[in-house]
């Protein structure tokens, strides 16, 4: 097999090496084989191997041979080979024929992924782990879009790749030009060989080598998605289905794979072709899906939790016992050689330079390149020397005045330099060390608003820096305001711009010359460094380590005089600065510097020029090798046996290995060596940390470690385990530099010494390393003044160390390995995962294309107290919905297999939308920001929170109630006072009121219109605010008897009969009522159809007039008119209509007698409702309850004839139209009316009437507060000058049926108290459908109170009271005093029992006033006697309760009520009917809601409800429809967060999608069936997965 490899015997090697993965007989020496499979090089050609020579034994014998091997240096380890080379025969080892370096090419030609993460093997393991997951199946439900969103751009949108300008990325040159050969014959493509497989829509299984593929292609693509992602233990999702996962059925899944039936997506029948907008999505059929999927083989419970200060318990992951643990010896620090001082090396760097500048000033020191890759510009060492001296001079001299120099020595002036001109930059630099100021480089702002920009401008600021030093063309291309004035970039300090190109600057005098001192320990530069979270450090580099730095670097790669390098690098800063500028002056060497531009047009360009110049050394990145080898084969002539050392500057990235190994495959034909790669590792703490030496020595090849990534979760290095598919292939970095000492110490905690197969973070002792970061002693101390322990406690050297912030070993003879970067570590559940390999596999994962430019950002964020995995990839701009839905769904199998940890979210971005940093990576930390903020604006979301969030608390199972033997001793339960409170004794009040003598309605108004005629008792406002109707004593009087007689002839109605009042909020509503009960008929009060929405609100007429059994509807004509119009007809059957009374046109006369009801008992009148949960009831009011509950208000209130009260509410049901029709004709005081509807026109119209009218008391909604509050924010002041004045008001009352809206009602009076509005004045109601007013905040007794309460503890029921603003505390408001007449108690809803003083029951009620019973017409018994005649089941059992359905807690205040008592306070948290159960514990939708709204200033508006035990979160969107997506992980977060719960659905929809009846609460079941319809039309709907 000399040279090269045949096709067959490809094929041959290709099917062994993916052999383990498919199903095959097992074989006896598997292990070995695959052992052996797993330590090729990758990328080379795969050469035979025999695994004798392959140095792999047994841990424990390996320590023991370690605890043998007493010295240092050549300790024997274990898990490493050295060169695969010494296993083969000589002849073999030839070099690579052309014919298989076009075979690379075939195999490279896609461009577009990110070659730093390039590694076949890896490709091959992320493939075949796929291909294992095709065997089992499992429908995921697709997002739903709306088809705005779905983006069918075109290609000619983007840039192509290869010329894109702006885009300056680290991705490919010339993107996907060739395209990859497809016939069987010509191409031996891996991927493509196994996407074959995985994308075959043949059902034939062939036994050779392809993995068995079932089902048509499509269909099955994202049926299998999540099949079984998380079945091992490590990640179970926590059940959704029940909380008892005892008793839970597990299904068999059926082994064929024709056997499934569940709906996919992609089939023909449910997709629309092309875009993939789903047709038939029904939602409710995804939501089964999604719960399939859910109801998943759970792990075994884990048995010990930690308290989260509270009962509320998170999981803890507890350690896995089988998990990887070190076993080696303590490792020793590892010492450089020593670094040798050679005598004629220079005393400081400015001497090198005056010395060149001087003996050879014609030397070259600097050639620059244009576009074209022609030499631009050449600086020689005396111009170098003689420039730096001119800047020097200048910065010293010529800015600010000669008493007050604006830069001194020692001060910090900015360095912004464009990336093409070197020269300006070396210039200015030197310029600053010769003046003994301290240069601080950074990249050149383009805009404004640059990624990353703000911080920089703080690292200025905090240096002090005043003065930029800019090139000529750089000034030109900074942004301009209008004027010509460079802007102040945000967050920047003022600077002075100064150009340093020579003719603008003056010459300094003869006697002038720069002081040169030997180095010492004041600071010589400062490099900039962007850490995880984005902020930017400046590091301190002394002149003596910039010195000592240089000085280990000329040893370590033996430089000499005047050799030539190739820099494609960052010149200004990390390998590029030390190697380009500073260590080639000290040795006056000759750099040949390629910028960034030069490589976009020609990524060969850098070769072209170490051929060109024979340089002997080259600068590059890993990428640099890729570009080159996608490129190379239009040349012939290249040679690079020039080449003595090529620094691979990544070297520490361990995913750079398969570039280095590629590089040398091709281009060993062209006389590279492999001795020649040299990879470092560098970091800006400490400077370079490792190199390989070059040497010329070709038979010591470079150190591999073939490493378990499992084990590397733990820490741990193991020789590559069980799992085939995830290793981690690692090169040496070389050895620790000249003069330093290196050790690795674990990462967090106490800086103890690791164990020898441990991975630390690698620390450096040396003088050339920095000392600080710039103005941050505190953070200085933790990473520059480390002392490394040892296990006994005590410090290994008396000399502080430095974190590199390096993660590696140093393994078998001294040699350094990185296997990752402290920044990219996330822990997650305790294992460390490193982003740069989770990005390798996402990269991997075929269609590899798809991401766009191989530009993808993985970090991570922290949800419920873990660390959680983000991956955000900007796709191709020609991508459709369903490729990329199945491209995520496959990496989160790929993660999952290869990892064994699940991702959190999956986010897809449009092409060149991530922000860039300067040399066009990605910049993470932004992203991550704009992730978290919601403003990534994703194209696509896919969450994994049922996979990932495994640390939920524990489902609460119930415990059973304690018996009442134990509990009752008088009037205590478990030793706290009895929950139960009551208003004031209507018995005991003093009440000299005349209308006491009558017991009906009825007669009060008679007795009212002979005794004060002429009373006003109702004003209707309209929405100018002027009077648009008024009702006296006696109008009231004769329009009631006229409507009496109405109903009496023409309706033919008898006593008793039900009358359907359907009326606009108004005075004839008023007297209808009245009319009916003069002719001794019901009423029953009917919100009127909305004209323009006649479809929806009609047949909730219809409804209520059928329920109610009226027997005939009264109206106006108006109305009547719209019951008989087209729209109506197509709404509802008009032809079952009762007879319609239109009262416009009344009779003249009187009736004969007016009805006077025999019993009190009798019914006054029925009221109709719809509660939130969509139920319609109606209850019966009789006479005596009606009379008894306009006392106990006219009381609590303290009406009068003499009062005014405003009212703004809907007067249809509840406590709303009592006060509208009711209260004034028992009271006799003013009732001012204004109708809700009004405001929409004049938002005003309420506080001014309130305001003109001089009113004391007024009644609102909380949908008339919003109104006011959203609609007059910005208007106090224009009000105010209208001369609004709401001193006067003493009681402003929120009528509701709900918990009272704390943050409504506080920002309402927050905005109008600087119009005289008193904080104290607003409160609230409670009312229900058992009794319609049980609470209202009278006139008199303390003002309503505010406690806070632990969220966490409602949830299982208790009321645990903390203080404000702790952690989970929410705020609840007292609904009000108790009306007179009403006790209260608080019994639990299950056992009927009393609770004591703050628990958490339901609110039981009795009262005069309570309603007597529904009104239905199925007469459901069982609920009647329930709701309205309840008992205690032990304690007070005589007395008959209502139940509310409302949860609550009396609390006992210090305050004094009315009649002298201590006040008991009446807290409501909400409906039971409302309640969800979820995990065993009761939520309130509200609280979820308000958390979910705080998420995202683009939410208006939020319901939540279940399905199926799912959460479904619906938000309102005010914003571009491109924000949909970002809700959905940010809605996901904040429930996980604040209530412990995983969102099953995300729903985004357009504003006003939530149904909110007229008390301003929403109307969640009618939401729940409408999106179960699919009747939402929604932007976005998002399964969480």
């Amino acid at each position: 097999v000399a040279g090269d490899i045949t096709q067959k015997g490809y094929e041959k090697k290709r099917s062994k090496l993916i052999g383990a993965y498919l199903p095959q007989p097992p074989a006896a020496n598997g292990a070995a084989a695959v052992r052996c499979r797993l330590q090729h090089s990758e990328g080379a050609a795969r050469r035979m191997l025999r695994t004798a020579n392959i140095g792999v034994c047994d841990i424990r014998e390996a320590a023991a041979r370690e605890r043998a091997a007493s010295t240092a240096g050549n300790r024997p380890l274990f898990y490493f080979r050295f060169g695969v080379d010494q296993a083969l025969p000589q002849e073999r080892r030839t070099p690579v024929t052309p014919s298989s370096s076009s075979r690379y090419h075939r195999r490279r030609s896609s461009g577009s992924r990110d070659e730093r993460y390039r590694s076949d093997v890896h490709t091959e393991a992320v493939q075949a782990a796929l291909a294992k997951h095709k065997e089992r199946k499992m429908a995921v439900p697709m997002p739903s879009k709306r088809r705005s969103l779905v983006v069918q751009t075109s290609m000619d949108a983007y840039t192509p790749p290869d010329t894109s300008s702006g885009s300056e990325d680290e991705g490919s040159v010339q993107g996907d030009s060739q395209g990859t050969p497809t016939s069987s014959q010509g191409s031996i493509n891996m991927e493509h060989w196994i996407s074959q497989a995985i994308h075959g829509s043949t059902t034939s299984t062939t036994s050779s080598s392809s993995t068995q593929s079932g089902g048509s292609g499509a269909a099955h693509r994202l049926a299998d998605v999540m099949a079984q992602t998380h079945i091992e233990n490590h990640s179970a999702p926590p059940d959704v289905t029940t909380y008892t996962s005892e008793h839970s059925i597990q299904v068999e899944r059926p082994q064929g794979s024709t056997a499934r039936v569940a709906p996919k997506y992609g089939n023909a029948e449910l997709m629309e072709t092309g875009d993939g907008v789903p047709v038939s999505s029904r939602v409710s059929a995804k939501i089964q899906q999604l719960v399939n999927t859910l109801k998943r083989p759970k792990r075994p419970p884990l048995r010990e939790f930690f308290v989260d200060d509270f009962e509320e318990l998170l999981e803890v992951q507890q350690p896995d016992p089988n998990q990887p643990k070190p076993e080696g010896a303590q490792m020793l620090a590892m010492r450089g050689e020593q670094l040798g001082v050679v005598t004629n090396w220079p005393p400081s760097l400015e001497a090198a330079l005056q010395r060149w500048g001087t003996i050879s000033p014609k030397a070259p020191c600097l050639t620059t390149m244009d576009t074209n890759g022609k030499p631009l510009y050449i600086l020689t060492y005396g111009k170098l020397w003689t420039r730096s001296m001119k800047v020097a001079y200048n910065i010293l001299h010529k800015l600010g005045t000669k008493q007050e120099p604006m830069v001194r020595p020692g001060d910090r002036v900015t360095l912004v330099f464009p990336n093409n001109d070197p020269a300006a930059f070396m210039v200015a630099f030197y310029g600053c060390l010769l003046a003994e100021v301290v240069p601080v480089p950074i990249e050149v702002p383009l805009t404004r608003k640059d990624a990353g920009s703000q911080q920089i401008g703080f690292l200025l600021g905090s240096c002090g820096v005043t003065v930029a030093l800019t090139s000529d063309a750089c000034h030109k291309g900074l942004p301009k305001s209008p004027t010509g004035e460079i802007p102040q970039f945000k967050g920047w300090p003022k600077l002075l711009w100064f150009v340093t190109e020579s003719k603008h600057l003056s010459k300094p005098p003869r006697d002038w010359f720069p002081h040169i001192k030997d180095a010492n320990n004041d600071t010589a530069y400062i490099e900039y460094k962007t850490c995880k979270d984005g902020s930017v450090l400046g590091v301190t580099v002394t002149r003596i380590a910039l010195l000592t730095h240089c000085q280990a670097l000329t040893q370590a790669c033996g430089y000499t005089e005047a050799e030539t390098i190739v820099n494609v690098l960052d010149f200004k800063k990390d390998v590029g600065l030390w190697h380009g500028i500073l260590t080639s002056v000290m040795n006056m060497m000759h750099v040949i510097s390629i910028p960034y531009s030069l490589m976009k047009v020609n990524p060969l360009s850098w070769i072209q020029k170490v051929c060109q110049y024979k340089a002997k050394v080259a600068c590059v990145k890993s990428r640099d090798m890729h570009w080159a080898l996608v490129a190379h084969r239009d040349q012939r002539d290249i040679n690079l046996s020039s080449l003595r050392m090529l620094i691979v500057a990544d070297g520490a990235n361990p995913w750079s290995i398969s570039s280095c190994d590629a590089f040398l495959n091709v281009f060993q034909s062209k006389g590279l060596r492999q001795e020649v790669i040299c990879p470092c590792a560098s970091s800006p703490e400490a400077l370079t940390v490792a190199i390989r030496r070059p040497t010329d020595d070709s038979n010591q090849p470079p150190g591999r470690g073939v490493l378990s990534m499992h084990g590397l979760t733990y820490g741990v290095i193991r020789v590559d385990s069980e799992e085939k598919l995830s290793v981690l292939t690692v090169q040496d970095v070389g050895l620790v530099m000249p003069g330093a000492i290196m050790c690795s110490v674990k990462p967090d905690g106490i800086p103890q010494l690791c164990k020898t197969d441990e991975i630390g973070e690698l620390c450096v002792c040396a003088i050339a390393t920095g000392t600080s970061y710039y103005g941050l002693s505190g953070m200085t101390k933790n990473t520059f003044e480390v002392f490394p322990m040892t296990s006994s406690g005590g410090p290994i050297t008396e000399y502080p160390f430095i974190r590199t912030g390096l993660l590696g070993f140093i393994g078998p003879g001294g040699l350094v390995f990185v296997i990752g970067k402290m920044d990219g570590l996330m822990v997650v559940s305790g294992r460390r995962h490193n982003a740069d390999d989770i990005v390798a596999t996402a990269l991997a994962v075929e269609p590899m294309k798809f991401v766009y430019r191989g530009r993808i950002a993985v970090f991570s964020v922290s949800v419920l107290h873990d660390e959680r995995i983000v991956i955000v990839a900007e796709q191709r701009p020609d991508s459709t919905e369903e490729d990329s839905f199945q491209w995520m769904s496959r990496v989160l199998q790929a993660i999952d297999s290869i990892h064994q940890v699940g991702v959190y979210c999956l986010a897809l971005v449009p092409a060149n939308t991530l922000p860039k940093t300067p040399l066009g990576g990605i910049h993470l930390s932004e992203t991550k920001q704009l992730f978290l903020e919601g403003s990534l604006h994703p194209c696509n979301v896919l969450m994994c929170p049922h996979t990932c969030v495994t640390n939920l608390p524990k489902p609460r199972q119930k415990q059973p109630e304690i018996g009442p033997a134990s509990v009752m001793v008088g009037n205590l339960v478990s030793g706290k006072r009895i929950a139960q409170a009551s208003g004031r004794d209507l018995g005991q009040i003093e009440d000299n009121d005349q209308a006491r003598k009558f017991l009906f309605l009825s007669e009060v108004l008679q007795w009212r219109a002979q005794t004060t005629p002429d009373h006003v008792l109702y004003t209707l406002l309209n929405c100018r605010g002027t009077i648009a109707n008024s009702l006296t004593c006696v109008q009231l009087h004769k329009r009631a008897e006229k409507i009496a007689v109405m109903l009496m002839e023409r309706g033919h109605l008898q006593d008793g009969d039900h009358v359907a009042l359907v009326y606009p909020p108004g005075i004839d509503l008023i007297a209808a009522f009245y009319g009916c009960l003069y002719a001794g008929c019901v009423p029953i009060t009917v919100r009127p159809p909305h004209p323009q929405n006649i479809a929806t609100t009609l047949p909730t007429v219809k409804m209520i007039v059928e329920v109610s059994r009226s027997a005939c509807l009264m109206t106006t004509q108006l109305i009547c008119k719209l019951l008989r119009s087209r729209e109506a007809a197509a709404a509802v059957d008009v032809r079952t209509w009762p007879p319609v009374l239109d009262t416009d046109d009344l009779p003249k006369k009187r009736p004969a007698q007016i009805y006077k009801p025999s019993n009190p008992e009798t019914l006054a009148y029925l009221d109709f409702s719809v509660s939130t949960t969509g139920m319609l009831a109606g209850v019966k009011m009789s006479h005596a309850a009606t009379s008894a509950f306009c006392r106990s208000i006219k009381l609590q209130c303290e009406l009068y004839p003499s009062r005014e009260v405003a009212i703004c509410l809907d007067p249809y049901c509840g406590l709303g139209f009592v006060l509208w029709c009711l209260c004034s004709v028992y009271s006799g005081h003013q009732s001012i009316l204004i109708p809700p509807s009004e405001l929409e026109t004049n938002p005003a119209l309420w506080l001014l009437a309130v305001s003109q009218y001089k009113v004391r008391d007024t009644f609102c909604s909380y949908s008339v507060m919003e109104l006011c509050t959203k609609g007059l924010g910005s208007q106090t002041e224009s009000l105010k000058a209208r001369g609004l004045d709401l001193s006067r008001v003493r009681t402003c009352v929120v009528v509701a049926e709900e918990r009272p809206r704390i943050a409504l009602t506080q920002s309402f009076s927050k905005l109008f108290k600087d119009l005289g509005l008193h904080p104290r004045a607003v409160s609230t109601s409670l009312g229900c459908r058992v009794n319609l007013a049980i609470c209202l905040q009278g006139t008199s007794g303390p003002d309503p109170t505010t406690v806070y309460v632990d969220m966490r503890a409602l949830r299982h029921d208790r009321v645990r009271l903390v203080e404000r603003g702790s952690p989970h505390s929410l705020p609840l408001m007292e609904s009000g005093k108790i009306l007179p007449g009403v006790r209260i108690i608080i019994a639990n809803p299950e056992t009927k029992g009393p609770l004591g003083d703050s628990h958490l029951g339901e609110i039981w009620v009795h009262s005069t006033h309570n309603a007597s019973g529904y009104f239905t017409i199925y007469g459901d018994e069982s609920l009647q006697s329930d709701h309205f005649n309840s008992r205690l089941s032990f304690g007070d059992t005589q007395t008959i309760w209502a139940r509310t359905g409302y949860l609550g807690f009396l609390r006992r205040t210090e305050l004094t009520d009315a009649n002298g008592e201590r006040h008991d306070a009446l807290y409501v948290v909400g409906a039971l009917d409302e309640a969800m159960e979820l995990r065993g514990m009761r939520y309130h939708p509200i609280d979820i809601e308000t958390s979910v709204i705080r998420a995202h200033k683009s939410i208006t508006e939020c319901a939540v409800f279940t399905w199926t035990n799912l959460l479904v979160v619906v938000v309102e969107l005010d914003g571009s429809e491109q924000e949909a997506l970002d809700l959905v992980p940010l809605v996901t977060n904040v429930v996980l967060e604040e209530h412990y719960l995983i969102v099953g659905v995300v729903v985004v929809v357009d504003i006003g999608v939530i149904p909110i009846n007229s008390r301003g609460e929403k109307q969640r079941m009618h939401l729940r069936d409408g999106f179960l319809a699919d009747q939402l039309d929604p932007i976005y709907v998002a399964y969480n997965m």
